[in-house]
């Protein structure tokens, strides 16, 4: 089978597909380059999710590009304005000629001796090779054909309709229905507003709460400077400014959670009132940022809530039965629809297969290093957003990492690099959350290190400083001439022998 040679492979073109796209056309533009995207269509996240009110869940001066300014009004945006800014970036830069559509990646395999990579795909059912000397894949780290939807006592039962928000029905009629949805996170909090617009009630379920903040749908400082300062000046600043706002309200969480908690609690009450009762409802067991926080623009939630539009059930659920749920308490909730927005199933790399020279590799034997790459793979960027900001803060900052690291094997003629653990590092769980989609994946994920270079910073002005003007390269990443490829290599963890 003939395979089409590139330089650089980019799996996946939704937001950081097309962001490192940018970065190497711009970067390394002598870099002959493909991407390869497993559906029909660029945007990644924001073509998949359809659910009524899907929006950022971070600012878009943040979540934005640092090399396209976010110029839409609103720094809470909706789904549909996030992916018609991602099409538009793709076209105005020619990145949208470089993708093939229908093209899921199933299995890499690398070849010391060739010093390259081997891509089999599935193209409308047919299988496909490409090859290329460097990947960098942007697939995310959640499963894009299947959502997390646990099994529930009864559910065969109900006489209504029951949907997952990651496959949202287009005709789906919710107007003047009683509709519950079940879960607490991002989902279920922008879910529950923009369906009470229209439904006769919803109900959120929930088995335990969330932190949930409020924040304004427009950045009015922004807009000030806006006013004042050059459109890339005032972009940039704005970026930054939330940037460390963003920094120092994480850090005060994590140092300071008992008093995060009261002063998250006591915007609550405001929002809420005094005969809310918080205490069972927003009150969680864990503390501030041990798993995401909820952001809800405007307080369109706690609106819905005063209205009597939507409410909160803190239960169980005991069975499900042919007119709605039953819980735990014994309290009964009538439904039409119910939605099941139960969370993400996590996975790396899309789930392909990875094979280093003849032997399977298990990826959670591996480190991460420096939040873009894995030990003992060579010339594999694993793009991943930040768990504390904007996602495409720290996928712009490995992706130009990406392309000093290209650049300077260019320069020293070398074939490809590989990080290489030295001396004995503790494995941690590469994601420092306890939520439900974490916990579900961590036996199989990568790991991340107890020290630098191996250890993620949540940290976007520490990676800024090391990514951009840092050395490039520690003891740690073992640069190789072809020449010496084949005596070079070692042999690397296995899924047979893990």
């Amino acid at each position: 089978m003939s395979k089409t040679h590139f330089d650089v492979l980019i799996i996946g073109a939704g937001l950081s597909g097309v962001g490192a796209a940018w970065h190497l056309q711009t970067y390394c533009p002598g870099k002959r380059y493909a991407i390869l995207e497993a559906r029909d269509k660029l945007g990644g996240t924001w073509d998949l999710f359809r659910y009524p009110g899907i929006r950022s869940d971070s600012d878009m001066y943040t979540l934005g590009y640092s090399f396209r300014p976010w110029r839409q009004g609103k720094a809470i945006a909706d789904g549909t304005a996030i992916l018609r800014y991602v099409e538009e970036t793709a076209q105005e830069y020619g990145i949208d000629q470089k993708i093939h559509y229908g093209h899921r990646v199933k299995r890499l395999s690398w070849s010391s001796g060739e010093a390259a990579w081997t891509v089999e795909v599935d193209h409308q059912g047919k299988q496909q090779e490409f090859s290329c000397n460097f990947l960098i894949n942007c697939s995310g780290y959640y499963r894009y054909d299947q959502g997390y939807a646990p099994e529930f006592p009864g559910s065969s039962r109900f006489k209504g309709q029951i949907v997952h928000p990651q496959h949202w029905p287009q005709d789906l009629d919710y107007r003047g229905k009683r509709v519950v949805v079940i879960g607490s996170g991002a989902t279920a909090v922008t879910l529950v507003p923009a369906l009470a617009e229209e439904a006769s009630h919803v109900t959120m379920l929930q088995r335990s709460p969330t932190y949930i903040v409020s924040m304004p749908d427009v950045d009015y400082i922004a807009r000030a400077m806006d006013r004042f300062l050059p459109p890339m000046a005032a972009y940039h600043l704005t970026r930054w400014k939330n940037v460390s706002l963003q920094t120092l309200f994480y850090n005060f969480c994590r140092r300071y959670p008992q008093l995060a908690r009261k002063l998250i609690l006591s915007q609550l009450r405001k929002q809420l009132g005094p005969q809310f009762d918080i205490d069972t409802h927003f009150n969680p067991r864990y503390n501030p940022w041990e798993q995401r926080l909820c952001l809800v623009p405007n307080g369109d939630l706690f609106r819905a809530l005063r209205k009597g539009q939507a409410s909160v059930e803190t239960d169980q659920i005991e069975t499900f039965t042919e007119q709605g749920i039953r819980l735990q308490s014994g309290k009964e909730l009538e439904a039409d629809i119910i939605v099941t927005a139960t969370g993400l199933n996590m996975l790396i790399l899309g789930g392909a297969e990875v094979w280093m020279d003849g032997a399977q590799v298990d990826l959670s034997q591996t480190l991460n290093y420096r939040g873009s790459m894995l030990s003992n793979i060579p010339n594999l960027a694993l793009i991943m957003g930040y768990t504390n900001a904007s996602w495409t803060l720290k996928a712009d900052l490995a992706s130009h990492y990406v392309c000093r690291l290209l650049n300077y094997m260019d320069r020293q003629g070398y074939g490809y690099c590989v990080p290489r653990e030295q001396g004995e590092v503790q494995k941690e769980p590469i994601l420092d959350l306890k939520s439900g989609y974490v916990l579900r994946a961590l036996e199989w994920l990568p790991k991340q290190g107890d020290r630098a270079p191996w250890r993620l910073n949540q940290n976007y002005l520490l990676d800024f400083l090391s990514f951009r003007f840092g050395a490039l390269a520690g003891s740690e990443l073992e640069f190789v001439r072809p020449a010496r490829a084949s005596a070079a290599s070692r042999p690397l963890p296995s899924a047979a022998s893990s």
